[in-house]
């Protein structure tokens, strides 16, 4: 029988946790979320079980109130962790770290002082549409570091940007674990039978919009199949899709290199590529994101 997992709600509570995981020579692997966990959550904590085997897995709900804008969702965010401790239970998960706001931000709901500033790459695509967010990202994931100390971190690959800042925080300011340098994980997307990604705000979409939510991902899987015509074909390939959908606000489609940069105009075949699209289904917002390979080599 699985045991359920220790649930720690201050950081006094989560140190005595991790002093005993510690103690006992214990890798730890570690999974941020903000609850209302899904099948793409608990593929994470299985990734970060797979890294560490007998070592501690240990997941935080946590819905950030720094990431979120003025006119975002942040109030109807869904909250559930009775439900979140049963996942994390199924999934093996030693501890959950669950704080309240003032456990995190002290003094909230006076900002704090000191933030990470997540530098340039954090005013494009996402930063472009939501000034402040990945300040906010980033100032959570320094801290929740801070307090766990991973030595295995996951996250999903469907928040692409997110990982890639992620991956330049720890390299740029030298985050570490108990055993060394912070490594972070990012695993694959997972979807509906229809590829639609896996995302707690998917149930705010009625049926309708559920059915036209999923010409982000056929567009991503055109671009895809027409990748061999290069960055600009991709996208035609995509945008074709996108035409066809009703009720999908495009916020953005766009093609770069992995590490979120511009591509040169004339790229080699073979050149590894992400497209990544951001749209409105009614007032819902939805990112999705694949790698390309861009031409085919020999050609």
């Amino acid at each position: 029988m699985i045991a359920p997992p220790l649930l720690a709600n201050t950081r006094a509570e989560l140190d005595a946790a991790l002093s005993g995981l510690r103690a006992a020579g214990r890798r730890v692997a570690f999974v941020p979320t903000m609850g209302a966990l899904h099948d793409g959550h608990a593929s994470l904590l299985r990734v970060a079980r797979d890294r560490v085997g007998e070592g501690a897995v240990v997941a935080s709900v946590f819905v950030n109130p720094l990431q979120f804008g003025p006119t975002e969702d942040l109030d109807r965010y869904p909250r559930t962790l009775e439900a979140d401790l049963k996942v994390c239970e199924r999934e093996g998960v030693d501890v959950v770290f669950a704080p309240a706001v003032e456990e995190v931000y002290p003094g909230w709901p006076q900002q704090p002082q000191v933030t990470i500033d997540p530098g340039p790459l954090a005013a494009v695509l996402e930063g472009r549409t939501r000034p402040g967010h990945f300040r906010g990202v980033l100032t959570v994931v320094a801290k929740l570091f801070g307090l766990v100390r991973p030595d295995v971190a996951v996250f999903g690959q469907k928040d692409y940007q997110q990982l890639v800042l992620i991956r330049r925080l720890v390299d740029d300011l030298c985050l570490s674990g108990t055993w060394g340098a912070v490594e972070v994980v990012g695993a694959e997307t997972q979807r509906e039978p229809d590829g639609l990604a896996l995302s707690s705000r998917n149930r705010y979409l009625d049926g309708d919009q559920r059915r036209e939510a999923v010409s982000l991902s056929r567009a991503l899987r055109a671009a895809q199949e027409h990748a061999d015509r290069g960055a600009a074909g991709a996208l035609d390939a995509a945008r074709a899709v996108l035409r066809t959908a009703d009720g999908v606000d495009l916020d953005y489609l766009e093609v770069t290199d992995p590490g979120l940069g511009a591509l040169p105009a004339d790229v080699p075949p073979g050149t590894e590529a992400r497209i990544l699209v951001a749209a409105k289904v009614g007032s819902t917002r939805l990112i999705d994101n694949l790698p390309l390979t861009l031409g085919r080599p020999g050609t």
